[in-house]
């Protein structure tokens, strides 16, 4: 059976949204995943199908019900041991490596939260994983739903096209991607690196990867500092990230005679994705 997503939600109508398009949306049509929703309205209590109510305690707004949630839950329970995450701000962090784990299993069922979040019995009865995309609030779970589900479906086989391309995004080994090129080759007094221009493919990966470690030490000390530590604790060195300069970043100005596009370069080569 397909990888597929089962999405939790009072609004089924945002899904697949924008992964019905370019890759992902090619991929939903070959079968290459699936997309389910489970509308949370119908589990509602009473004349108006309500699914929330007041919180104990007092405060503002109001807290989706865990009996109409359970319920949902129950129906969308599958037998393939699918794990089940709860989009909120307070959750961890997600993480390559999270995102990994999902897409290497059999699919993933997501609870959309609204209002002022669940109740947390719930939660803990069907050991949910709480998920984070980021330290700020959205008005619903179904935005970070849908990145979530966006991160795990690129790297399904088949939906990217080359088993390659998300071998050196960022994330992919812990540091950041290094920065990207194409034609033309000098552009508004801009030239692109001499070394992309080589066919040196030696060359090239070294300037890649000085250039993934700049830009993750300068950017993203917090994972420059965690791969330091886990290259101290496996008692792997760190290479040292290379400088910033002009000539490296591309960022010269009328300098060097490329005026035509690299023989060693197609437009085949590139890749939709722009990771984060």
């Amino acid at each position: 059976m397909s990888w597929t997503a089962t999405v939790v939600t009072l609004f089924p109508e945002m899904f697949p949204g924008p992964l019905g398009q370019s890759l992902a949306g090619r991929g939903l049509e070959q079968g290459l995943w699936r997309c389910e929703t489970r509308d949370l309205r119908p589990y509602g209590l009473g004349r108006h199908n309500a699914v929330d109510d007041t919180p104990f305690g007092g405060g503002a707004g109001m807290v989706m019900r865990p009996d109409v949630i359970d319920a949902a839950l129950n129906d969308a329970k599958r037998a393939d041991g699918a794990p089940c995450v709860y989009m909120t701000p307070r959750g961890r962090p997600l993480s390559q490596t999270d995102v990994r784990r999902y897409a290497a299993g059999p699919g993933v069922t997501v609870l959309c939260g609204r209002y002022e979040g669940v109740d947390e019995r719930v939660l803990e009865a069907h050991e949910i994983e709480e998920v984070s995309i980021g330290d700020y609030v959205l008005s619903g779970g179904e935005t970070a739903a849908l990145v979530l589900l966006d991160a795990c479906v690129r790297l399904l086989p088949g939906v990217m096209g080359s088993a390659d391309s998300g071998v050196e995004e960022s994330f992919s080994d812990g540091l950041l991607e290094y920065p990207h090129y194409t034609r033309p080759a000098e552009w508004n007094g801009r030239a692109a690196p001499d070394v992309l221009l080589s066919g040196n493919h030696a060359a090239i990966a070294k300037w890649r990867r000085e250039q993934s470690e700049r830009v993750t030490r300068e950017r993203r000390p917090d994972l420059w500092a965690a791969r330091s530590a886990d290259s101290s604790a496996t008692g792997r060195e760190t290479p040292a990230a290379t400088p910033r300069t002009g000539a490296d970043c591309g960022t010269r100005h009328q300098g060097g005679p490329h005026t035509g596009a690299p023989s060693h370069l197609s437009t085949s080569s590139v890749q939709e994705g722009f990771p984060i």
